[in-house]
Order: C-alpha cells, then sequence, then structure tokens
C-alpha cells in the first residue's frame, strides 16, 4: 500500500471561514488543483495524486456539528 502525506507539513496551513455556509475551508500552502474526496460527514479531502498527499480539506455544517457534540456531551 502506498503512502499517503497527511498533514506533514502544517507550517502553511491556510483556513477561511465562511460563516453564512457554516463551512471551513483549510489548504495546505496555496489552493491547487487536486482530487476531491467525500469521506462522509460533511467532510471533504483534497487529494493530489501526483504527490500523494492531502493539500486540503473541507468541513459542511462544522458549527452545526460543534453544537450537535456539545449538547450530547451535556
Amino acid at each position: 500500500m502506498e503512502t499517503i502525506k497527511f498533514l506533514e507539513n502544517t507550517k502553511n496551513v491556510n483556513w477561511d471561514y465562511d460563516d453564512e455556509a457554516d463551512t471551513l475551508y483549510m489548504s495546505m500552502g496555496q489552493p491547487r488543483d487536486a482530487l476531491s474526496l467525500d469521506v462522509g460527514n460533511g467532510t471533504i479531502v483534497r487529494y493530489d495524486e501526483q504527490s500523494k498527499e492531502v493539500v486540503g480539506m473541507t468541513f459542511v455544517g462544522l458549527r452545526e456539528r460543534f453544537i450537535k457534540q456539545l449538547k450530547e456531551a451535556a
């Protein structure tokens, strides 16, 4: 099985939160073309097939999920 690089270089993590869409966008380095993989639960992983590394992630409904988890934990 091939090794996939995941969060090996966290120096240049960029992020942007869209309050209206309740979506957090993260990229490792500058955003670039990549394959988008929906891994479920509102999480999308951006994968560069050439370098075999995760280059970004998107979390849809982040605030909503966070609040739900807090309520369930209480």
